[in-house]
């Protein structure tokens, strides 16, 4: 009785292990997405601006069983000027993150983190007359991975000091990684 017990045992973490090292073969690290939204322009920004746009464009490396990862965001947010007839404010932006993922079931929290580059234009200003910034963003998000993609809804804080003031904007975003 011990014997079939024991060999049920084994037989039982030998089928779990096979089963474990299937699926870490078809595990890729590197991920691909992207995310569009509405972007809220908050302090400066929404002195001078009404309520915008965001596309993303996203690069990802998420290492199985750890729950942090990275990620590279291209980013470009447009807003219009409060009173103005045509007139914009565009940020393209890039940023390198840092994902923290909470744990949990299902439906996945995450926070998220970090600054790059942020690039400050208006079609009213004089040619020339853009500003290369640095800045930062943090943000949290909630994930739900389905068959071989996730998606997710995400909100995040930018700010970037600017000559004459800052510049600060939260994009809600829905979005896909493949």
């Amino acid at each position: 009785m011990n014997r079939l017990f024991i060999a049920s045992i084994v037989a039982g973490l030998a089928i779990s292990a096979s089963a474990r090292d299937a699926g870490a073969q078809d595990f890729n690290p590197f991920e691909i997405g992207g995310a569009l939204g509405a972007a809220v322009p908050v302090g400066d920004l929404g002195d001078v601006a009404d309520l915008g746009y965001n596309a993303t464009f996203i690069l990802g490396y998420k290492p199985q069983f750890s729950p942090l990862g990275f990620r590279f965001d291209a980013a470009y947010n447009e807003f219009a000027i409060t009173g103005s007839s045509g007139g914009k404010i565009d940020i393209p932006s890039f940023t390198a993150n840092a994902v923290f993922d909470l744990p949990t079931g299902g439906f996945s929290p995450y926070l998220i983190g970090g600054g790059g580059l942020y690039r400050l234009g208006s079609n009213i200003f004089v040619a020339g007359e853009t500003q290369n910034k640095f800045g930062f963003n943090v943000g949290g998000g909630i994930s739900m991975r389905l068959s071989g993609f996730k998606v997710f809804v995400e909100a995040r804080y930018n700010h970037v000091s600017a000559d004459g003031g800052t510049v600060s904007f939260v994009p809600i975003t829905v979005g896909a990684i493949f």
